[in-house]
């Protein structure tokens, strides 16, 4: 005897009605349109393992980038300046996770150059040496040097956005006209000594950066504002910054990352649980096709149906029968689903640039977006989410026309035999 022949029989009649009949048309169109759910399914699973998978690798660039210029941990002297940063910072590293850390100032100012080129432009200074500790702006310059900005030299580093709006190059002059209640009045000319790509469009647009003591002396403040921190594990930062208030002495102001910029991610992780549910819907529509499906299957095998009865079937094992017809249907859908998003997902970074080459098009222009590239980050517990979805969908769909078929009245069905 085979290994099959040793299943439930429910099993056995469940996985022939999946397959298309001999005896006339209708069986073949039964299992075309179940076909179809199938089909319908994996379409649905293998577009929301995609899309979720986008919208991961979106978050994770964008934040990867952001935090090139930004730190995980920023620490702010409440009142006024910090007036011993070194000292601070001591007391961040006793914490085992801090790597890093670096004194900052920051402002709001114009930049010009010429008579009619004319941009703001948040102005950070820094010491380059501190500053590559915490950041990896310094590996992004692309001409010039963060070396050049030395005290008292006044140059400035600029973003690459920035410089080509300004229509200035390295060695060239910028007049700083800071806003109003920053600090000195006055415009201040600073020579540029590089500019730096950091891949990041609000930065690259609208940062500059200048030697610490130079925007110290632009702000009229002794000392920084306070200190950027870099720990070994930036998705520990919130419970790194929460150590930090707990143990550190003074009026501190400490905030993580997250906090940082908790809008844009907050936006970001709604609109992935709205396109999870508008995608869903994609695969209920095909699951319950499996209805519409199960019914006319039920409406053909009446006569089988009453045979199982006669033979003593019971209701619970005829209504077994459909749900394992169904649940086939959504599982392999499901599996289909899962197989296509996944290579899918894994090869987006060489199907789209190809769609992008057919079309002549582009999908992300880096004026308008943070990224120019598509991203992609494959995560198994969505992938897990989105097929236990789907299997799920399937298997309600079964069951009102199993229900239906465990009430056929085996008289009543073989009258017209």
């Amino acid at each position: 005897m085979s290994f099959v022949q040793k299943w439930p029989y429910e099993w056995l009649v469940g996985l022939r009605y999946t397959r298309a009949g001999k005896r006339s048309g209708r069986n073949s169109f039964i299992s075309f349109i179940s076909a179809i759910s199938m089909a319908g399914i994996a379409l649905g699973v293998a577009a929301l393992i995609v899309v979720l998978s986008v919208y991961n690798g979106f978050q994770k660039e964008v934040t990867q980038r952001m935090l090139s210029v930004l730190g995980h941990i920023e620490i702010y002297q409440m009142g006024g300046p910090m007036a011993d940063w070194r000292a601070t910072a001591r007391e961040a590293f006793a914490n085992r996770e801090v790597r890093g850390a670096a004194p900052f100032v920051e402002t709001q100012g114009l930049l010009a150059h010429g008579s009619d080129v004319l941009r703001p432009a948040v102005i950070r200074g820094i010491l380059p040496e501190e500053e590559a500790k915490v950041s990896n702006v310094i590996g992004a310059i692309k001409q010039g040097s963060f070396g050049e900005l030395r005290p008292g030299s006044f140059n400035i580093v600029l973003g690459v956005e920035l410089a080509r709006a300004l229509e200035v190059k390295v060695g060239g002059k910028v007049a700083l006209a800071l806003a109003e209640g920053s600090g000195s009045t006055g415009m201040r000319t600073f020579t540029v000594a590089g500019i730096f790509e950091a891949g990041h469009n609000e930065f690259d647009s609208a940062l500059a950066y200048v030697h610490l003591e130079d925007g110290q002396q632009l702000i009229g403040l002794p000392g920084p504002f306070g200190l950027r921190l870099k720990v070994a594990d930036m998705q520990r930062a919130p419970e790194v910054a929460f150590e930090l208030k707990q143990a550190m002495q003074g009026n501190l102001l400490i905030r993580d990352w997250s906090k940082l910029n908790a809008n844009w991610f907050a936006a970001v992780k709604t609109q992935k649980h709205m396109m999870f549910i508008i995608l869903t819907l994609i695969i209920a529509v095909a699951a319950f096709n499996l209805v519409a499906t199960l019914v006319m299957t039920v409406t053909d095998k009446q006569a089988d149906i009453a045979i199982l009865r006669t033979l003593g079937a019971s209701p619970r094992s005829i209504m077994k029968i459909f749900v394992i017809q169904g649940a086939l249907v959504g599982v392999i859908g499901t599996a289909l689903g899962v197989l296509g998003g996944v290579l899918l997902a894994w090869n987006v970074d060489v199907i789209v640039p190809a769609i992008e080459r057919l079309l002549g098009m582009k999908f992300l222009s880096k004026d308008i977006y943070f990224i120019s590239a598509v991203p992609s980050d494959l995560r198994w517990p969505d992938v897990a989410a989105i097929g236990a979805t789907a299997i799920g969908l399937s298997f309600v769909a079964t069951l009102y026309p199993s229900w239906w078929a465990a009430r056929v009245k085996p008289a009543e069905a073989l009258r017209y035999e």
